[in-house]
């Protein structure tokens, strides 16, 4: 029987998460807001910005960048985005492609740089505790995800660009892998195949008492814990250096599920004092609750997997990602040629993403070139929902602003199913 008290704690609980949900719709702030951050008060031209980084980028810009026009060297500034786009005023006023698509990305982005300089107080970075259990998470877009998990009200553009830069690579990975995913067979993007690589891992993410499989976590007693899901992130580079409490959003979408993050690259480890990544010749490992593991390796995967670290690999608790992998960049792929196959061998779902159209379809591309009678589709490639909405600008090509995560695909090594004939089953999944 449920208290009197109890029950008016709760029935005011509920009736301030629809005051709440008023106020998000609205875009209504816990408290008036008279200095926060417009497009007039944050922009600068970056050469003249009050943040030396951004005038040293711009001095950047100058210094390597071309003219998408005549191919010379940058010395003019854009007046509408404050950043240096072309040679010349003559080559920045014929540019239509400039004015009609680029402009305005560029201005937000210039922006958006220097109010996560300005010093004010970020309430967009406070990261919500775990999900109550009656409420359920939406996953249909930012808005929905953000205040269903109770998240600070993104009250402007601004706010909605940093949290989600962070929030890109966590909520990306939850979003494909829960079973309420925005990705489904009806709406095109995901295959059969995809299917069961989902249900797969989502019977172990989502355990229950029906269909007991041996060794899974459906199989738990008192005093048993969970078998973790193990995460690879190949070629981990800014995802690596997020803050604990950003990934640990991964875990609040999944009740009591451990998970064991394995960052592998180069690039994992990061030494700020000294402002250089560090190799290390054995895994780092950290241990960050009681779901929360993370491991770093900072060399390739396709050495690590020769020293047989991570085998045998199971589709059930296994799934990789990669962020922004340039499978078909011509100074990655030598690389990829030696990993992609032995993602493929492993029939673990891979899921990979872009900068933009361009970036992913070179990558799909390759793929397919170079593996297409070894994979399945998993994920036709197209726009990732909970892609960063915060625009970024490639100093070396200004002309090509993009967002993290802005789209993905995901694909698997090729299973063939077992045909009886004459008594014996042939052509076994391999």
């Amino acid at each position: 029987m449920v208290s009197q008290g109890k029950f008016l704690k709760n029935g005011g609980q509920r009736a301030a998460s629809l005051w709440n949900a008023f106020k998000w719709t609205l875009g209504l702030s816990e408290t008036k807001r008279t200095d926060g951050p417009t497009f007039e008060n944050r922009f600068h031209p970056w050469e003249s910005s009050p943040s030396l980084a951004l005038r040293n980028r711009a001095a950047t810009i100058k210094a390597f960048a071309k003219c998408p026009v005549t191919g010379d060297s940058i010395e003019f500034t854009c007046p509408n985005c404050g950043i240096p786009t072309h040679h010349s005023e003559q080559a920045w006023e014929s540019d239509d492609k400039h004015h009609s698509e680029i402009c305005e990305k560029l201005a937000l982005s210039n922006v958006f740089e220097h109010d996560i300089r300005s010093g004010r107080e970020f309430a967009e970075f406070q990261m919500p505790s775990p999900q109550e259990e009656d409420v359920m998470i939406n996953f249909a877009n930012w808005d929905t995800f953000l205040y269903t998990r109770n998240f600070h009200s993104m009250d402007t553009e601004f706010e909605l660009a940093h949290s989600t830069k962070i929030l890109t690579y966590p909520i990306t990975v939850g979003s494909v892998l829960h079973q309420g995913s925005p990705y489904t067979m009806r709406n095109g993007r995901l295959s059969l195949e995809g299917l069961k690589s989902l249900a797969a891992l989502r019977y172990s993410l989502f355990p229950t008492e029906k269909s007991p499989r041996a060794g899974s976590n459906t199989e738990i007693g008192e005093g048993l814990s969970l078998q973790p899901i193990r995460l690879f992130i190949l070629g981990a580079r800014s995802e690596a250096q997020l803050p604990f409490e950003a990934w640990s959003q991964l875990l609040y979408l999944f009740d009591g599920i451990p998970f064991h993050i394995h960052f592998i690259g180069p690039e994992t480890l990061y030494d700020r004092q000294r402002k250089q990544y560090i190799y290390a010749p054995d895994a780092v490992t950290e241990r960050i609750s009681s779901q929360l593991t993370v491991s770093y390796y900072t060399d390739y995967f396709h050495v690590i997997h020769e020293s047989q670290a991570f085998t045998p690999y199971d589709p059930y608790y296994d799934v990789f990602f990669l962020f922004h992998p340039g499978l078909g960049a011509p100074e990655a792929m030598d690389r990829w040629e030696k990993s992609v196959p032995i993602l493929l061998e492993s029939k673990c779902a891979v899921f990979s993403t872009g900068f933009h159209e361009t970036d992913i379809k070179r990558d799909w591309d390759w793929l397919h070139t170079n593996f297409e009678d070894e994979m399945d589709v998993l994920m036709t490639p197209g726009q990732n929902i909970f892609q960063s909405t915060k625009w970024e600008i490639d100093d070396l090509h200004p002309d090509k602003p993009y967002q993290a995560n802005q789209q993905i695909f995901g694909f698997r090594g090729k299973r063939y199913p077992a045909i009886f004939r004459g008594g014996l089953f042939s052509g076994v999944q391999t």
